[in-house]
């Protein structure tokens, strides 16, 4: 399975936000549309990514105020990024190793969409399942 086959079943909303807006500002965002992370995209560029793992270690546990601290400080960027045509294996080891949760999907510089660890176990879940059930039929025989 690849990423474009994770975006054509989740879709390819992409939520961002600019650099310049206050932590609190993102979460509310974050918060609005239900998503772990926000992607920071500043003339069609992705500039950075901030999720709410930066938000607990950079402000909660630096005693920090959201309300005064701009995304620009926080956000996270180094960009790790995929292609549509990668696979998810790939996925899963980028995010394993990087100990990341979320992935941005670019093609030809621009963002097209982003998969979340979430995402991929799903995905991960139901080839399993097609999987088992194509040996549970090979095994008694029947043709489900």
């Amino acid at each position: 399975m690849t990423v474009n086959q994770i975006l054509s079943e989740k879709g390819n909303q992409v939520y961002s936000i600019v650099s310049d807006i206050t932590v609190y500002e993102a979460l509310g965002i974050m918060g609005e549309k239900n998503v772990g992370a926000v992607l920071v995209i500043e003339d069609n560029i992705l500039k950075g990514i901030l999720s709410e793992r930066d938000y607990a270690r950079k402000i909660v546990l630096k005693n920090k105020l959201s309300k005064e601290t701009y995304v620009h400080e926080i956000m996270d960027k180094e960009i790790i990024s995929v292609k549509p045509t990668d696979n998810l294996e790939y996925c899963m080891e980028l995010m394993t190793t990087k100990r990341i949760r979320h992935l941005p999907v670019i093609e030809e510089g621009l963002v097209v969409g982003i998969i979340s660890i979430g995402d991929v176990v799903k995905a991960t879940m139901e080839i399993q399942k097609q999987i088992i059930k194509y040996l549970d039929s090979y095994i008694t025989g029947s043709k489900t």
